[in-house]
């Protein structure tokens, strides 16, 4: 496995991707098709800004509720 190859891994597990989709990155890697590639990673950066933008409104949720609940004290 390349360095390259290691820290794509690396990166994915990090960022909490299951074994599957690490494998299949490793797998366009290997295959020399780098579009592919981008074009996967490209989707699930995609995922994960979603799942952040998720946990900003639960967040924002949160914060009315702290405001509302300090305006009662």
């Amino acid at each position: 496995m390349s360095d390259y190859e290691k820290d794509l891994t690396a990166c994915l597990t990090d960022a909490g991707f299951s074994g599957q989709a690490i494998s299949e990155a490793v797998r366009l890697c290997e295959a020399g098709q780098k579009e592919e590639l981008v074009r996967f990673l490209r989707v699930r950066r995609c995922d994960l800004i979603e799942e952040l933008h998720e946990s900003q409104k639960k967040i924002d949720r949160f914060d009315y509720m702290i405001r509302q609940t300090e305006k009662q004290i």
